[in-house]
Protein backbone atom coordinates (compact mmCIF):
# COMPACT_ATOMS: atom_id res chain seq x y z
CA UNK A 1 0.00 0.00 0.00
CA UNK A 2 3.00 2.52 0.56
CA UNK A 3 4.90 1.74 -2.73
CA UNK A 4 1.31 2.56 -4.24
CA UNK A 5 1.13 5.66 -2.41
CA UNK A 6 4.65 6.75 -3.21
CA UNK A 7 4.14 5.94 -7.26
CA UNK A 8 0.61 8.75 -6.61
CA UNK A 9 2.98 11.19 -4.94
CA UNK A 10 5.96 10.55 -7.66
CA UNK A 11 3.46 11.18 -9.87
CA UNK A 12 1.90 14.10 -9.20
CA UNK A 13 4.61 15.59 -8.19
CA UNK A 14 6.02 14.80 -11.82
CA UNK A 15 2.82 16.41 -13.39
CA UNK A 16 2.79 19.26 -11.39
CA UNK A 17 6.54 19.90 -12.50
CA UNK A 18 5.48 19.72 -15.61
CA UNK A 19 2.64 21.55 -15.66
CA UNK A 20 4.27 24.68 -13.98
CA UNK A 21 7.09 25.02 -16.62
CA UNK A 22 4.65 24.28 -19.23
CA UNK A 23 2.75 27.31 -17.88
CA UNK A 24 5.57 29.51 -18.45
CA UNK A 25 5.85 28.90 -21.92
CA UNK A 26 3.35 31.43 -23.93
CA UNK A 27 4.41 29.60 -27.16
CA UNK A 28 2.67 26.08 -25.60
CA UNK A 29 -0.25 27.67 -24.47
CA UNK A 30 -0.71 29.07 -28.02
CA UNK A 31 -0.29 25.91 -29.85
CA UNK A 32 -2.96 24.46 -27.24
CA UNK A 33 -5.26 27.18 -28.51
CA UNK A 34 -4.24 27.21 -32.26
CA UNK A 35 -4.93 22.62 -32.03
CA UNK A 36 -8.51 24.35 -30.98
CA UNK A 37 -8.50 26.97 -33.42
CA UNK A 38 -7.77 24.47 -36.46
CA UNK A 39 -10.75 21.63 -35.05
CA UNK A 40 -12.82 24.90 -35.20
CA UNK A 41 -11.75 26.05 -38.72
CA UNK A 42 -11.89 22.23 -39.68
CA UNK A 43 -15.69 22.12 -38.51
CA UNK A 44 -16.76 25.03 -40.41
CA UNK A 45 -16.76 23.38 -43.70
CA UNK A 46 -19.81 23.51 -45.24
CA UNK A 47 -19.32 22.38 -48.44
CA UNK A 48 -16.63 20.30 -50.06
CA UNK A 49 -13.65 22.32 -50.39
CA UNK A 50 -12.82 20.23 -53.86
CA UNK A 51 -16.41 21.69 -55.31
CA UNK A 52 -14.10 25.63 -55.23
CA UNK A 53 -11.31 24.61 -56.89
CA UNK A 54 -11.74 26.78 -59.81
CA UNK A 55 -12.02 29.76 -56.93
CA UNK A 56 -8.50 29.06 -55.62
CA UNK A 57 -5.87 31.71 -55.93
CA UNK A 58 -2.00 32.23 -54.72
CA UNK A 59 -2.85 34.83 -51.57
CA UNK A 60 1.47 34.87 -51.90
CA UNK A 61 1.75 33.71 -48.33
CA UNK A 62 4.72 35.59 -46.84
CA UNK A 63 7.07 32.67 -45.90
CA UNK A 64 7.90 28.92 -46.32
CA UNK A 65 7.02 26.13 -44.63
CA UNK A 66 10.91 25.77 -43.28
CA UNK A 67 11.09 29.53 -42.72
CA UNK A 68 8.84 30.01 -39.89
CA UNK A 69 10.61 27.12 -38.05
CA UNK A 70 13.68 28.79 -38.56
CA UNK A 71 12.59 32.08 -36.55
CA UNK A 72 13.61 33.02 -33.55
CA UNK A 73 11.02 32.43 -30.90
CA UNK A 74 10.06 36.27 -29.99
CA UNK A 75 9.61 36.84 -34.18
CA UNK A 76 8.03 33.26 -34.20
CA UNK A 77 5.14 34.46 -31.22
CA UNK A 78 4.74 38.16 -33.30
CA UNK A 79 4.09 35.91 -36.54
CA UNK A 80 1.35 34.30 -34.49
CA UNK A 81 -0.12 37.27 -32.59
CA UNK A 82 -0.11 39.41 -35.93
CA UNK A 83 -1.55 35.70 -37.92
CA UNK A 84 -4.22 35.85 -35.24
CA UNK A 85 -5.10 39.56 -35.60
CA UNK A 86 -5.76 38.98 -38.96
CA UNK A 87 -7.55 35.93 -38.82
CA UNK A 88 -10.05 37.34 -36.30
CA UNK A 89 -10.55 40.45 -38.41
CA UNK A 90 -11.33 37.94 -41.22
CA UNK A 91 -13.93 35.94 -39.10
CA UNK A 92 -15.58 38.85 -37.16
CA UNK A 93 -17.23 40.62 -39.70
CA UNK A 94 -21.23 40.59 -40.67
CA UNK A 95 -20.52 38.72 -44.05
CA UNK A 96 -18.69 36.03 -41.67
CA UNK A 97 -21.60 35.85 -39.67
CA UNK A 98 -24.08 35.45 -42.74
CA UNK A 99 -21.86 32.57 -44.07
CA UNK A 100 -20.89 30.31 -41.11
CA UNK A 101 -22.70 28.38 -38.36
CA UNK A 102 -22.51 30.89 -35.64
CA UNK A 103 -21.87 29.03 -32.02
CA UNK A 104 -18.51 27.36 -34.44
CA UNK A 105 -17.89 31.20 -35.45
CA UNK A 106 -18.72 32.72 -31.72
CA UNK A 107 -16.36 29.57 -30.28
CA UNK A 108 -13.74 30.37 -33.40
CA UNK A 109 -13.81 34.19 -32.23
CA UNK A 110 -13.45 33.55 -28.57
CA UNK A 111 -10.37 30.72 -28.75
CA UNK A 112 -8.78 33.63 -30.77
CA UNK A 113 -9.48 36.04 -28.56
CA UNK A 114 -7.73 34.21 -25.74
CA UNK A 115 -4.90 33.01 -27.41
CA UNK A 116 -4.71 36.42 -28.75
CA UNK A 117 -4.77 37.84 -25.06
CA UNK A 118 -1.69 35.30 -24.45
CA UNK A 119 0.47 36.36 -27.01
CA UNK A 120 -0.26 40.04 -26.49
CA UNK A 121 2.35 41.13 -23.76
CA UNK A 122 5.26 39.35 -25.97
CA UNK A 123 4.12 41.32 -29.14
CA UNK A 124 4.53 44.57 -27.40
CA UNK A 125 8.36 44.10 -26.30
CA UNK A 126 9.04 42.76 -29.39
CA UNK A 127 10.93 45.29 -31.50
CA UNK A 128 10.97 42.98 -34.72
CA UNK A 129 6.99 43.24 -35.09
CA UNK A 130 6.23 46.33 -36.72
CA UNK A 131 8.31 44.55 -40.25
CA UNK A 132 7.28 41.40 -39.68
CA UNK A 133 3.38 42.66 -39.26
CA UNK A 134 3.39 44.74 -42.68
CA UNK A 135 4.11 41.39 -44.29
CA UNK A 136 0.99 39.30 -42.73
CA UNK A 137 -1.13 42.60 -42.98
CA UNK A 138 -0.18 42.40 -46.74
CA UNK A 139 -1.38 39.10 -47.22
CA UNK A 140 -4.50 39.58 -45.63
CA UNK A 141 -5.28 42.71 -47.36
CA UNK A 142 -5.15 40.24 -50.55
CA UNK A 143 -7.43 38.09 -48.62
CA UNK A 144 -10.09 40.40 -48.01
CA UNK A 145 -9.87 41.46 -51.64
CA UNK A 146 -10.42 38.57 -52.56
CA UNK A 147 -13.53 37.98 -50.73
CA UNK A 148 -14.86 41.10 -51.85
CA UNK A 149 -14.42 40.42 -55.38
CA UNK A 150 -16.33 37.09 -55.20
CA UNK A 151 -18.69 38.89 -53.77
CA UNK A 152 -18.33 36.85 -50.22
CA UNK A 153 -19.66 33.39 -51.98
CA UNK A 154 -19.39 30.18 -50.18
CA UNK A 155 -16.59 28.84 -52.07
CA UNK A 156 -14.70 32.15 -51.53
CA UNK A 157 -15.20 31.72 -47.57
CA UNK A 158 -14.46 28.00 -48.72
CA UNK A 159 -11.38 28.61 -49.87
CA UNK A 160 -9.89 31.49 -47.42
CA UNK A 161 -11.11 29.24 -44.47
CA UNK A 162 -8.19 26.36 -46.11
CA UNK A 163 -6.29 28.84 -46.94
CA UNK A 164 -6.18 29.75 -43.49
CA UNK A 165 -6.43 26.36 -41.95
CA UNK A 166 -2.79 25.63 -44.14
CA UNK A 167 -1.04 28.16 -42.70
CA UNK A 168 -2.10 28.40 -39.18
CA UNK A 169 -0.35 24.78 -38.93
CA UNK A 170 2.72 26.44 -39.95
CA UNK A 171 2.69 28.39 -36.66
Amino acid sequence: MAQIYLWLVAGVTLGSMLACSLGEDILYVHSLDNCRILDLLRQLERIPPQLCLNDRIDFQFPWQRGTVNQMHKTQRTCVCHVMLQQIFKVFITPHSFAAWNHTLLSQLLSCLDHSLEHLQPVEEKNLACPHLGIDVRKYFQRIHTYLEGKKYSTCAWEVVRVEIQVHLVLL
